[in-house]
């Protein structure tokens, strides 16, 4: 297709009168008018096939050339397949590894190889195989082209492919062969021009009459081709070759030839002048004609009319150029026999793929002295039956259907000279003369060996896939959970067995149904969808399942984007666990906790109120009992006071317990406050001190107090530190033997050695952020008490509990004193440990 683009601005200094605005502007419509006529041309010939894609590569226009050639009407393929999906795969895969070589980049096998230099804005013209619908195949030149939208983007590619059967046919025939010599010249379709060694016309058929308007005697024995030819052109080929090939070359005729007069194949674009002056770009291949001295005695000039390939950017080889290709090629095993089957040409790439010289075996043998016998048997059987006619094994086998006008291709096994065996596909064309008569055959091979590997290797990777597949199915179906894809747009395309069975569905039924069509609430599901492909994934997201006989279940919903190898987006991966049972004990542990923090709270508003209205008629028993004891309203006898000491003592003692219960049962509804104030440390100390003091001098306790200097006040709660203090300074005491020693350090700590304490006891009533506290005073109350075992320690810190029951009768006590301390020290954003 012709890029039409827009005329640009005059550059500074050039004129701009209104002649060269006309001319531009009728130039502009003169080529709009002829792509327009171009584009219609191609795309209503039945003789081009023309596919347009998308970017993609999917089918979008399928000309009637195209459903002519390959047996698809349009509807079949627009919108379903690509054109490599009708190209042969091997000859695909071979282009994909071919361009990786030449362009230093990884092509993949598919669409991309077929449309990869167009896309780079690289001239691609190439041969392939198409494969019809009805399985058969033929081989193409196809032309392929990027197009672009309005900003040079590609928006999709146009392939223009011809069938080249015929041309195969007769590119693969040597010129000695009488019937393509007959072929060609009696051809309108090719302008073959035969000069004698000087260059004047001798030659010119019909095809070069039709092309160039000239009657072969207005040109035989009176000019050269040169003077048909634009003259700048031969020129610039004269200087080119003169510099290519290091010797001056005369520009003229001898420019045209000269490749040719020195036994190098030639074949080139070159601008032909018609009778009427008008002008046509040809391809012309050109042969120098040599008698049996191999003397040059002419040249001969063929030449195919170039503009609807040019203007279809297709640009095919002419039929001379590939027939000596392939004839001078390594890679095509050439072997024309006569009508009986005798060997008559073997060209260089039958001598080196079957090991034998030309010498050995033209008019010697066929071609099935060196095929697989019992393949050359097992075709005639085949072929008998399959066309109702006896077929006798041998050479007929291998040439009966192109004999008949059949299209002929096959696989067979080639044997070598030196007993070696490799497969081939075989092409098989009739030669015939003017009166369509068979003289001969043209086998055409190609060694197949490189393609069965690489379908031994595909089929070893498909079912390495297929096993793959299996795993990776057997994986999603061995789930616990119900496992779900589904397309960008929430379709569901996959399910596995669970699925099955939370929705009462069956897998067909599922796939292509939307996702949240299956939950009690859709648009939370249809979010959760959106939220996957927003973030990339989601998490315990909670939706309630609905099956078909209307059974419930909770589900927490996890789910992923998915990705094909080359990172596009392909849908999300969803899994759902049941948790209804999960969610059940949820709520009963909810219960239960809201229980438990009930009868928490009412034990300590019980607690409370029980200790105030235990302490009032408490106040009177322990006021009046000091009253009496004291005497102040009268003497009592000894024993009197010792029973009015023993209800003082008592009363003291429930009192302290009293007190102590109402502490707890406050700091456990949380009702308890610090009242902060500064707090000189040696006063509280010594005041904690003077309490204990009489109790530890009546057992020869000594009491040693050390605080650091630097300490003198301190921000905290001085009745609950006092409280403290003296909780810890009465167990020292209680529990030291008697003369021994209770010793008190208070001394400045940092953060990281409060963390030093032991990690049994180190925590806290809650966390204590860096920028907060970072300073702490550690009090250390050490004594020489009989101590305890280890198991001992976890029972130390549990209200109303002792360590032993010997040690509760011998030793007065509540099992609150720790408790309390452990409680007010993490109120005051600290800890406690032993």
């Amino acid at each position: 297709m012709t890029a039409i683009s827009k005329p640009t601005s005059s550059s500074p200094g050039a004129p701009a009168d209104s002649d060269t605005k006309a001319v531009a502007e009728a130039r502009h419509a003169e080529t709009l008018l002829k792509t327009g006529a171009l584009q219609s041309a191609i795309f209503n010939s039945a003789n081009f096939s023309s596919i347009a894609t998308d970017a993609k590569g999917v089918i979008q226009i399928f000309n009637v050339g195209a459903e002519r050639m390959l047996g698809y009407t349009a509807a079949e393929v627009m919108n379903k397949i690509t054109p490599a999906d009708i190209s042969d795969p091997q000859e695909v895969i071979a282009r994909a590894k071919a361009l990786t070589a030449e362009l230093e980049t990884p092509i993949t096998p598919g669409f991309d190889a077929l449309v990869f230099k167009a896309s780079r804005g690289i001239e691609d013209i190439y041969e392939l195989t198409y494969i019809r619908k009805d399985g058969s195949r033929f081989p193409a030149v196809v032309s392929v082209t990027a197009l672009r939208d309005a900003e040079d983007t590609i928006i999709g590619y146009l392939l223009i492919g011809t069938d080249n059967t015929a041309r195969k046919i007769a590119e693969e025939a040597l010129l000695k062969a009488g019937a393509l010599q007959n072929a060609i010249f009696n051809s309108a379709n090719f302008s073959s021009i035969a000069t004698d060694a000087k260059g004047v016309v001798q030659i010119f058929n019909v095809g070069a009459e039709r092309m160039l308007g000239y009657t072969a005697a207005e040109v035989m024995n009176k000019i050269t081709p040169a003077d048909i030819s634009d003259p700048q052109e031969v020129i610039a080929r004269a200087k080119a070759l003169s510099i290519e090939l290091d010797t001056p070359i005369t520009p003229g005729f001898d420019a045209l030839v000269f490749k040719a007069s020195r036994g190098i194949e030639d074949i080139y674009e070159l601008t032909y002048i018609r009778k009427d002056g008008s002008r046509f770009p040809a391809v012309v291949s050109v042969t120098a004609l040599r008698d049996a001295q191999d003397a040059i005695i002419g040249y001969l000039l063929i030449g195919t009319d170039n503009t609807a390939r040019k203007e279809a950017e297709e640009a095919l080889l002419q039929a001379g150029a590939l027939q000596s290709a392939i004839f001078n090629s390594a890679n095509f095993s050439s072997i024309a026999t006569d009508a009986k089957g005798v060997i008559q040409i073997f060209n260089v790439g039958a001598e080196r793929m079957l090991g034998y010289s030309a010498a050995e075996v033209m008019n010697k043998i066929t071609p099935a002295d060196i095929s697989d016998p019992e393949e050359v048997v097992a075709r005639a059987h085949a072929l008998s039956a399959e066309l109702g006619t006896t077929i006798t094994p041998g050479f007929e086998a291998l040439v009966f259907k192109a004999s008949r006008g059949i299209e002929d291709i096959y696989e067979l096994t080639y044997f070598r000279k030196d007993g070696s065996r490799f497969p081939a596909v075989v092409s098989v064309t009739a030669l015939r003369d003017d009166q369509d008569t068979i003289i001969g055959y043209l086998l055409i091979g190609t060694d197949n060996t490189a393609r069965k590997q690489i379908e031994e290797e595909r089929q070893k990777l498909d079912q390495k896939l297929r096993d793959q597949h299996f795993y990776t199915r057997s994986l999603i179906e061995s789930n616990i959970d119900a496992v779900m894809a589904t397309d960008p747009r929430g379709i569901i395309t996959d399910v596995n067995k669970q699925t099955e069975l939370l929705t009462g569905c069956t897998r067909d039924e599922l796939i292509g149904a939307p996702f949240k069509n299956y939950f009690t609430d859709p648009m939370r599901a249809e979010a959760g969808i959106n939220r996957v492909l927003n973030e990339g994934k989601v998490s315990n997201y909670e939706l309630t399942a609905k099956a078909r006989d209307g059974q419930r279940t909770v589900v927490s919903y996890n789910a992923s984007t998915l990705y094909d190898r080359d990172r596009r987006l392909q849908g999300v991966f969803t899994s759902a666990r049941d948790v209804t049972e999960l969610k059940r004990f949820e709520e009963t542990l909810k219960v239960k906790n809201l229980e438990l923090e009930d009868a928490s709270r009412m034990k300590s508003e019980f607690l409370a109120n029980m200790s105030h209205e235990l302490r009032t008629p408490l106040n009177a028993i322990i006021g009046f009992s000091e009253v009496l004891r004291d005497g102040l309203i009268g003497e009592l006898t000894a024993q009197q006071r010792g029973f009015m000491s023993d209800i003082f003592s008592s009363g003291n003692h429930l009192l302290s317990l009293i007190n102590d219960i109402l502490d707890l049962s406050k700091v456990e509804a949380g009702k308890m406050t610090l009242e902060l104030e500064p707090v000189n440390l040696a006063g509280l100390f010594g005041n904690s001190l003077s309490i204990v003091r009489e109790k530890a001098a009546s057992r020869q306790i000594h009491v040693q107090l050390d605080i650091a200097p630097e300490l003198e006040t301190l921000q905290a709660d001085s009745r609950k530190l006092k409280q403290i203090v003296y909780n810890l300074l009465s167990n020292a005491v209680k529990f030291s033997v008697a003369g021994g020693e209770v010793t008190v350090s208070v001394v400045p700590v940092t953060r990281d050695q409060m963390e030093d304490l032991s990690p049994r006891w180190k925590s806290r009533a809650f966390p204590l952020p860096s920028e907060e506290f970072t300073d702490f005073i550690r009090i250390s109350v050490t004594d020489g008490g009989i101590g305890m075992a280890p198991e001992g320690l976890e029972q130390l810190f549990k209200p109303f509990s002792q360590i032993d029951s010997g040690l509760a009768r011998k030793f007065e006590g509540t099992g609150l004193g720790l408790v309390m301390v452990k409680l007010l020290a993490e109120l005051h954003g600290g800890t406690v440990a032993v």
